[in-house]
């Protein structure tokens, strides 16, 4: 028999080094697949490696795969601290995409200092919507924003495939189901030449950094501890509980939006119903990887983005499945869930403890 308790104290290096254990843990169950596979372990993990950190190029197409992670990584982890699941970065993604395809296509014909801002805001303004009404139906109706929120993926991805076939057709995309191109002035500008990595990176890491410093130094971080802590005993203390929550609905999908606005103003160019592989269900892993912590979702991020980099290369050099990435990062996010459950609770042996009572 036996017994879970919740812990006195937790320790505060366990809590630290779970991140890492966890990957490193994940990484070393993914050598039982390369090895039923018959690949060298060693050989793969070295191609793995260099498809990251072998080349300049290689190295840039990690920071690239990296940003949108950040982004929805951002957006699940504050929205989580304030105990609000949010599960629609997917669709507040792709309301920011088409926010910035809608406004970067010749909206306005001026010049780039003031089209990429207009751009932003908008694409923000467009992710927030898409939160702001799951969290008012919890506030108002006590909806499950679990539920409102998945479902609302789907209808935003239907009602993209409407616009693509519509309003924002490209006229001169041959009948392909894609916007016009975004205005040269529109485009986020690349870090380097012959690169696919674009200054997004450098505003991904910006709000990173803000939402680190917002969340510890801040009077709305406090706040937004507090209620994701206790709700009832913030709403005893007077705390707004209503606003707080409308608050952080709607820096969530902002940040969410930028994801869709770095994908198509920053990378492709145009908006496709295929945007997006998953980055905003991946945001979820990322958050969860970092702990919640923005500082944290960075490091989750760029090792999330490794993983995914550098199995594309290992699979085209081993000739094994590129889904391996997958397995990594459902390891990983296992681990850390069981991690995290032995952080806060601990397991007792009934029958020891009766013995050596006896």
């Amino acid at each position: 028999m036996i017994r879970i308790e919740a812990r006195d104290t937790q320790s505060l290096a366990w809590n630290l080094g779970l991140p890492v254990i966890s990957a490193t843990l994940a990484l070393l169950l993914a050598a039982i697949p390369l090895t039923l596979a018959g690949a060298p372990i060693g050989e793969s993990y070295f191609y793995m490696f260099m498809g990251v950190f072998g080349s300049k190029f290689a190295f840039s197409e990690m920071l690239t795969r990296a940003t949108p992670l950040i982004f929805t990584g951002l957006a699940a982890a504050l929205a989580f601290r304030a105990k609000l699941w949010n599960i629609g970065a997917e669709g507040q993604l792709y309301l920011g995409a088409m926010a910035a395809a809608a406004i970067g296509t010749g909206v306005f014909d001026v010049s780039g200092i003031i089209l990429i801002p207009t751009i932003i805001v908008f694409g923000c303004a467009a992710g927030a919507i898409g939160m702001i009404v799951p969290a008012a139906l919890k506030i108002r109706f006590d909806a499950d924003e679990v539920v409102t929120t998945l479902l609302l993926n789907f209808i935003i991805v239907i009602f993209l495939q409407y616009m693509l076939e519509g309003p924002l057709k490209d006229p001169m995309g041959l009948g392909w189901p894609q916007s016009s191109p975004i205005m040269d002035q529109g485009m986020l500008p690349k870090v380097m030449e012959r690169m696919r990595i674009h200054y997004g990176i450098f505003i991904a890491l910006l709000c990173a950094a803000v939402a680190q410093f917002m969340l510890i130094r801040s009077v709305w971080g406090f706040k937004l501890r507090a209620v994701g802590e206790n709700m009832h005993a913030a709403r005893h203390a007077g705390l707004p509980i209503n606003s707080s929550l409308l608050t952080v609905a709607a820096i969530s999908g902002a940040l969410a939006g930028l994801a869709g606005v770095s994908e198509v103003a920053g990378l492709k160019g145009y908006l496709t119903a295929d945007l997006s592989p998953g980055f905003g269900y991946t945001g979820i892993v990322v958050a969860m990887l970092a702990g919640l912590s923005p500082a944290g979702v960075v490091i989750a991020a760029l090792f999330i983005a490794s993983v995914f980099v550098g199995a594309d290369s290992m699979s085209r050099a081993m000739g094994v499945s590129s889904y391996l990435a997958d397995l990594v990062v459902s390891a990983a996010l296992l681990c850390v869930l069981l991690g995290g459950f032995l952080t806060k609770y601990k397991i007792i042996s009934v029958a020891s403890q009766s013995g050596s009572s006896r």
